[in-house]
């Protein structure tokens, strides 16, 4: 039965045409060797960099931070769910105590 065996997607393979590899490679060697003789300042990582990267990149996210909004809170969730839930009670018994 072809229901639980669910072949995967080829993976996509993008090979660039005009890419000069070498050249490339030369330029982070000279990069490397100018950061070790003292010429450019050292590369540093700081987490900062990289904090609004992610959100940055997807639409959804980026529009949200936009906005202003925050999501709902798990209070709030819980306290929805309580009403329903004395909702549905009072329609099932028509009593409005526990």
């Amino acid at each position: 039965m072809g229901l639980f065996k669910m072949r995967k997607p080829r993976p996509y393979h993008h090979e660039y045409i005009y890419v000069d590899e070498r050249k490339e490679k030369l330029q982070k060697i000279e990069e490397s060797a100018k950061r070790d003789l003292g010429m450019l300042p050292p590369k540093e990582f700081s987490p900062e960099d990289i904090r609004g990267k992610f959100v940055e990149g997807t639409t959804y996210l980026k529009r949200r931070k936009e906005s202003g909004r925050k999501p709902l809170s798990y209070a709030t969730i819980f306290i929805a769910i309580a009403v329903l839930a004395y909702i549905m009670h009072y329609l099932i018994t028509g009593e409005l105590t526990f």
